[in-house]
């Protein structure tokens, strides 16, 4: 097997035993037994448990940063916010359950998250309310205000959407996406500004 492919094999395996058994389990061992490869082998593709860790740390960001900025409109957009956020709410849901063990270490579903996976996600997190508070502003502005202070509800979108996403991963019957999305709806209904007529 070609040595590029197996890396993704390998990592594959290591995201498979971080999601069923949590990161403190995560051994070259494990990940070959997972693998059904032997120890040299993965030794042959890296040098060690924190190299793979990384590999797998960048491929996962990459990943999700990757599908959360696909949600995310980019200066041409001219739709409404509200919208938008409902929209960009209901896609990641969609996200997170169609690929869940991407985003069950992203969303901190799994146990015993080393520290330097944990700067990461924060560090991703950070650069995602950017964007978050970029389309906010354009959005606001396209709708003629009202004028939000829109860092801080970069904080409350992505703490919702995330929130959203564990839900809908640990009990998807009671916490269906329509459920959730309805009742952002619902809140966004009751705080819009009333319409001039």
């Amino acid at each position: 097997m070609p040595v590029e492919q197996r890396r993704e094999q390998l990592l594959d395996a290591a995201l498979h035993v971080v999601v069923r058994d949590g990161y403190d389990h995560v051994s070259i061992e494990a990940i070959a037994h997972e693998a059904g490869v032997t120890r040299p082998v993965v030794y042959s593709a890296y040098d060690g448990l924190e190299p793979l860790l990384h590999a797998l740390l960048d491929r996962t960001q990459r990943r999700a940063l990757a599908s959360a900025l696909r949600l995310i409109p980019t200066d041409a957009w001219t739709g409404d916010v509200d919208e938008w956020i409902l929209d960009g709410v209901s896609g990641l849901i969609d996200l997170v359950r169609e690929q869940p063990e991407i985003w069950k270490p992203v969303l901190g579903i799994t146990t015993n998250t080393p520290a330097m996976v944990r700067d990461r996600i924060e560090s991703t997190r950070e650069l995602i309310r950017g964007y978050i508070a970029d389309a906010l502003q354009h959005g606001l502005e396209q709708r003629g205000g009202p004028w939000l202070d829109v860092e801080v509800l970069s904080h409350l979108v992505l703490v919702t959407t995330e929130h959203f996403g564990r839900l809908m991963l640990e009990d998807p019957p009671r916490y269906a996406r329509d459920r959730l999305v309805d009742a952002l709806r619902g809140l966004l209904d009751a705080t819009r500004p009333p319409s001039e007529d």
